[in-house]
């Protein structure tokens, strides 16, 4: 008999019965259910279990926190349910038919850009610092930067700039393989579909604007002219652009004999969807992303950020309970692309601050050590900019933690957008975000995280004391 047997046979009853789950898994702390039925499971009666430390539902999953124990929970909860666990893409997958149309294709973009998440954020890491040592003149009275007084630290400039350039200028060649990979494609031939955006042969994105019309390289076919146009940096496009690839090979499968499919199927799917990429998606993608960003940055840059920042501030954490904050990354990348930075991400940043901040009240304010095993953890990744432990284990159960979260969050996006602070692209969101800002604008941006730490947490402390938290 396990350690968590009793409970396990328990936690079946409640949710449900076997019939009731159509798929289980677990991450590091946490069962993962996809229900048949999400009403049939007892809520109260799960978080009552002695080894529950929270619960909440996000993307079609019913999530159970248990804690560092959870690997060893979940196989007692295996065996005493007979039900095999599921890999969690899997689970994502059958999590799918409890969404709405909206939500499914949120989720579907999300799963295209997470894996590109560590390299945009080591991209803007690598050029927050390279601009500090190359571009901010400190040393000789202010005079010289420290390139430029280091043979070591020009040399480091320099090379920087390769992976930098990797990063952000061949952007599509990763959408096109996470797109391609996401609906199971060839992967192979998604990269080099986005290889063929970016290709040196192609006039770089970046010179398009300085290039009169008539100095632009086409392909001249004789009938018809291509333009020879790059798409570095392009977001949109390439995802565009690997769709098209996708559903052409599906065609091609579809109609190839099986003994051709090999040469057929990659040759035509592959030609087809780089022309179709150069005439057609790729212009039409180029356009509506310019359009997003210039929406946005109108937003930001005018009289409307004074309406736009709160907004944006106040709404972001409910965003990402509905897991809409995903589309925020396309956004960033173009922002960051087409006007040399975000003023967008600060404010992300400096929400999830704002929401691990209204935790650290609750860990004061609670003094039950049930309550701490799931406060001080959501607290800690909070501040490390995952605010989803934070957001579903503390503060939407207490709900004024998750308000107080905020109105921190409005107030520092407020000063953040009025007085101009940008960040080279996305970062990690939450403390350590300074590292991916600007220079010249890291000043405004601690106040502003001043701000984000302390609102929330001192209008945590006084609504929780006034409604008797302990």
């Amino acid at each position: 008999m396990g350690k968590f047997t009793a409970d396990a046979a328990k936690m079946l009853e409640l949710i449900g019965g076997k019939e009731n789950i159509s798929a289980v898994t677990h991450c590091m702390t946490r069962m993962r259910f996809v229900l048949a039925d999400p009403a049939k499971a007892d809520i109260k009666g799960i978080e009552a279990l002695p080894s529950v430390k929270g619960s909440f539902t996000q993307a079609g999953q019913f999530q159970v926190i248990i804690g560092n124990d959870v690997a060893e929970f979940f196989n007692d909860f295996t065996s005493v349910s007979g039900i095999e666990g599921v890999s969690k893409d899997a689970a994502k997958q059958a999590a799918k038919s409890n969404q709405n149309p909206a939500q499914k294709f949120m989720s579907n973009l999300a799963e295209i850009f997470a894996p590109l998440i560590p390299a945009l954020i080591v991209g803007g890491l690598i050029l927050g610092f390279r601009s500090f040592i190359g571009e901010v003149a400190i040393f000789d009275g202010g005079t010289k930067t420290l390139s430029e007084t280091s043979q070591f630290w020009a040399g480091t400039y320099s090379f920087l700039w390769l992976i930098g350039e990797a990063v952000f200028h061949y952007l599509p060649v990763a959408i096109c393989w996470s797109v391609v990979k996401k609906m199971g494609g060839t992967q192979i031939l998604g990269i080099i579909l986005g290889i063929c955006l970016v290709s040196p042969q192609l006039l770089n994105a970046y010179s398009v604007a300085s290039t009169a019309a008539a100095d632009i390289p086409v392909w001249d076919f004789g009938f018809a002219q291509v333009q020879m146009i790059g798409y570095q940096a392009q977001v949109i496009p390439a995802i565009l652009a690997a769709f098209v690839l996708v559903y052409l090979e599906r065609l091609f499968k579809k109609i190839t004999p099986e003994y051709l499919s090999m040469i057929i199927v990659p040759f035509f799917s592959l030609v087809l969807s780089v022309l179709i990429a150069h005439t057609i998606v790729g212009p039409i993608g180029w356009k509506i992303g310019d359009a997003i960003a210039n929406v946005v940055y109108i937003g930001l840059t005018t009289n409307l950020r004074w309406i736009f920042a709160p907004i944006f501030g106040l709404l972001y954490a409910p965003l990402v309970i509905t897991g809409l904050h995903h589309m925020t990354n396309a956004i960033d990348t173009q922002l960051s692309n087409q006007f040399g930075g975000t003023m967008l991400w600060p404010m992300i940043a400096l929400s999830n601050i704002a929401q691990a901040s209204a935790v650290l009240a609750m860990i004061v304010l609670q003094k039950g050590e049930r309550e701490r095993q799931v406060s001080i953890p959501a607290c800690i990744s909070g501040y490390m900019g995952v605010t989803e432990p934070a957001l579903f284990g503390v503060n939407l159960k207490n709900g004024f933690p998750f308000v107080c979260g905020m109105i921190g969050s409005a107030i520092a996006a407020t000063v953040s957008v009025g007085t101009g602070v940008m960040s080279f692209s996305v970062g990690v969101g939450g403390l350590p975000g300074f590292l991916s800002i600007m220079p010249e604008h890291m000043p405004m941006f601690f106040v502003c995280m001043a701000i984000a730490i302390v609102v929330p947490f001192v209008l945590t402390l006084i609504i929780g004391k006034k409604k008797g938290v302990h």
